[in-house]
């Protein structure tokens, strides 16, 4: 068995972070980033996206959580905010909804169940650049993974010569469902990629 991380905090002031809380593991991402001291909000409406720095679209199914996120007229919100500085965090049927067939948040096309239905479900040891030299455990659910990706878009994970875990600017996508193991690492690495996104947005009202 792979040894757990524990829960840590990391000093970020103020950080208000949005779960999409439509469908998925919405809860299980909103308590291990408040174990990472953040503070979280639900995500249903546009109004529930004003003031976030950043918003994770987790796992369960990429049709319903489209689907949901249409019916709450969210969509030209979730852009609004990535495109005025927001990171975004998409996790599984996240990770597809946030490719460039949905709401094109990334230069990357992800195949749905890629790895197999539900019985095909599974877990494995990553390297996952930036984490450290301990691998991450990843559990995969109806797993997709990355067919296509953009020249800009960086390959922070691969798992049988398919990319599980890449990061574009400031949109972050995995295949896996890292919140539900208590490793937090790749949650800290989303928070840290908000707050770098906070600096550069008051460096450039500086200048």
């Amino acid at each position: 068995m792979p040894r757990r991380t524990r829960f840590y905090k990391i000093a970020v002031p103020d950080l208000l972070l949005g779960v999409l809380a439509i469908q998925g593991g919405f809860e299980a991402h909103a308590r291990m980033l408040r174990g990472l001291g953040a503070e979280v909000r639900e995500v249903k409406v546009p109004v529930d996206l004003v003031g976030l720095e950043g918003l994770v679209i987790p796992g369960g199914e990429s049709t319903t959580i489209s689907m949901g996120i249409e019916s709450a007229g969210l969509e030209p919100a979730i852009r609004a905010h990535h495109g005025a500085g927001g990171t975004v965090f998409g996790t599984c049927a996240g990770m597809i909804v946030c490719d460039d067939e949905h709401l094109g948040l990334i230069d990357a096309s992800v195949a749905r169940n890629a790895f197999g239905r539900q019985l095909q479900s599974f877990e494995a040891d990553l390297e996952v650049e930036g984490l450290g030299d301990e691998p991450l455990r990843a559990v995969f659910i109806r797993a997709p993974w990355v067919e296509r990706q953009g020249a800009g878009v960086e390959v922070l994970a691969s798992y049988e010569g398919h990319a599980v875990a890449i990061r574009e600017d400031r949109v972050l996508a995995c295949a896996f469902h890292p919140e539900l193991t208590d490793d937090p690492r790749l949650h800290a690495l989303f928070m840290a990629m908000t707050t770098g996104a906070r600096s550069s947005a008051r460096e450039e009202a500086e200048t």
